[in-house]
């Protein structure tokens, strides 16, 4: 029998600033919230992640990154999902204050897997 706890991979759509404070925490955290970010919300679909950080990341940003990390399942299941439109429009909704409990359970690295800038021809 294995030690290795059951993961499960989530995906968080981010601007460069919020990605910069990831990697000031050596791509093992997330940041704590600012006072108008009352909930942290990894999604639970790279389509969904890559659609917020192509769209309204870049928009705001001028850049959108997807993150992917693994968290272990068994915490996560805390936090039910949340259907924020369409079926495959979902998220974990964790609240400011839990989030160093949260990122305590991230397994491994915090990882870049797509990249948007303004001006991408892909956009």
């Amino acid at each position: 029998m294995s030690g290795r706890q059951a993961t499960t991979t989530l995906w968080r759509p981010t601007g460069p600033v919020e990605l910069d404070l990831v990697r000031e925490l050596n791509w093992r955290a997330w940041p704590p919230r600012l006072p108008e970010q009352p909930i942290f919300y990894p999604v639970l679909n790279e389509d969904y992640a890559v659609r917020i950080a192509r769209d309204w990341n870049v928009k705001h940003d001028g850049a959108g990154f997807v993150t992917r990390f693994e968290v272990e399942s068994e915490f996560l299941s805390r936090y039910p999902v949340q259907q924020a439109g369409g079926r495959t429009i979902l998220e974990l909704w964790v609240p400011a204050e839990e989030l160093d409990d949260f990122n305590a359970h991230i397994v491994g690295e915090i990882q870049v897997v797509q990249e948007f800038r303004r001006g991408d021809e892909s956009l």
